[in-house]
């Protein structure tokens, strides 16, 4: 099953499944079909799936629209928080001149705000900062997780979409970099993570303007899916909705105005965004040059490991 969030032709924010043809196919619309809450239909339809509801059974119900005329928007709109693994594949990690990888650094947090949907637009906030692309594989929470054993996380999982970890490069936080509206492209389905492969069978691949830029084997994440959740689990409530993602792997690279950005996993729709530089102006912080060293030059595929 195929979960996507969407705003209809009235403007109004739905949830649904994507038919057999696809994210631009139609669109079984199962909001109506929910119980009522506060939050968005997609957190909604997740806490219903997990208490028992069966998916077929509302699909059967669903009235069904018309890709053309629905606006895709992140998976989840309203994630109350996106959890994001620094230095995850050792490969990233001798790229970018790290001592250091997630065993000593732990996690970050993204702005919820940062959600942005696929065919959406990047907007690059400075014109004197360099900003990269990351390509991740993300796991949307499907159930409460505090304090969850690895052999019991992945039970927590509702299903598995793409993600891209858009970075200013510099001194500042890492919250504060990768916090930009815009700067979190996630979808442009959650797959149920009963129908994804093993993840130690998924393969990541990244294009810029149809040139490939990172492939990464998922078996490479140094946490793997279920320790970076267990973990977190013990550092602060998981509620479904939520966003957990893996980390990127080497061969990210500047990315400027009007470039295309596309990001792929085994058995996942690609998420498509353009980049935007539109309204930017000069950086107020002072962080330019200093942190975490990017290769200056793109690492050629040819060269990487996997």
């Amino acid at each position: 099953m195929r979960y996507l969030s969407f705003r209809d032709a009235g403007g109004r924010v739905r949830a649904g499944v994507a038919g057999a043809d696809g994210v631009r196919g139609r669109i079984s619309d199962l909001t109506d079909l929910l119980p009522a809450g506060d939050s968005s239909p997609m957190r909604r339809l997740i806490e219903a799936v997990e208490s028992g509801t069966d998916v077929d059974t509302l699909v059967s119900r669903a009235p069904v629209v018309g890709a053309a005329s629905a606006v895709l928007l992140p998976v989840v709109p309203d994630p109350s928080k996106i959890v994001a693994a620094p230095v995850n594949y050792r490969n990233h990690q001798a790229e970018m001149n790290e001592a250091s990888h997630i065993d000593s650094l732990g996690v970050f947090l993204k702005a919820p705000s940062s959600v942005l949907g696929d065919g959406g637009v990047v907007r690059l906030p400075y014109t004197d900062r360099r900003f990269d692309q990351e390509g991740e594989f993300a796991a949307v929470i499907g159930r409460r997780a505090r304090d969850v054993p690895e052999d019991q996380a992945l039970d927590h999982v509702f299903g598995y979409t793409c993600l891209l970890d858009m970075t200013m490069r510099g001194g500042e936080d890492r919250s504060v970099r990768k916090s930009f509206d815009t700067f979190t492209p996630v979808g442009p389905t959650v797959v149920a993570r009963e129908d994804v492969p093993p993840i130690d069978e998924l393969e990541l691949r990244l294009w810029v303007n149809g040139s490939l830029r990172q492939r990464a084997d998922l078996k490479d994440l140094i946490w793997g899916v279920a320790k970076l959740i267990s973990y977190v689990s013990t550092v602060m409530t998981l509620h479904p909705g939520d966003i957990v993602t893996t980390g990127t792997p080497e061969g990210v690279g500047a990315v400027h105005d009007g470039d295309r950005i596309e990001v792929e996993v085994t058995g996942l729709d690609r998420l498509t965004v353009s980049v935007s530089v539109a309204g930017a102006g000069p950086c107020p912080t002072r962080g330019a040059g200093r942190g975490p060293k990017p290769p200056a030059e793109l690492t050629p595929v040819h060269e990487r490991r996997g």
